[in-house]
């Protein structure tokens, strides 16, 4: 099993949601983040003053998933949320050693 971890603009979340659904993605988790890479924010005027905005916001799109859908769904993500413009975002993969249902104490894919 493998945790997918998604930094995208935020209005492309839902190109994002509706492309992992078509894949068979079922659950995801959603978060309003903060950041930047390469681009280290942008400057704006605001009453006449210049000042820079260091963090820009993004939402951050976290799914567990089985193997054999990583790659479908890396694929997925990158077609749905390039604009190809700077700050389009980064997709993480990372391996996941074990997965617990709560409430009825599955483990493992049974879980995801």
């Amino acid at each position: 099993m493998k945790k997918i971890e998604a930094i995208i603009k935020p209005f492309k979340m839902e190109d994002v949601k509706e492309a992992l659904n078509e894949i068979g993605v079922e659950g995801m988790t959603v978060t309003e983040v903060k950041g930047f890479g390469r681009q280290k924010g942008h400057t704006e005027i605001y009453r006449g003053s210049e000042y820079t905005v260091d963090f820009l916001p993004k939402v951050k799109v976290e799914v567990v998933l089985t193997d054999d859908l990583v790659e479908k769904a890396i694929r997925a993500i990158i077609d749905s949320a390039k604009t190809g413009k700077i700050g389009d975002g980064k997709v993480f993969v990372l391996p996941v050693e074990e997965v617990v249902r709560i409430r009825t104490d599955e483990r493992g894919e049974k879980a995801v």
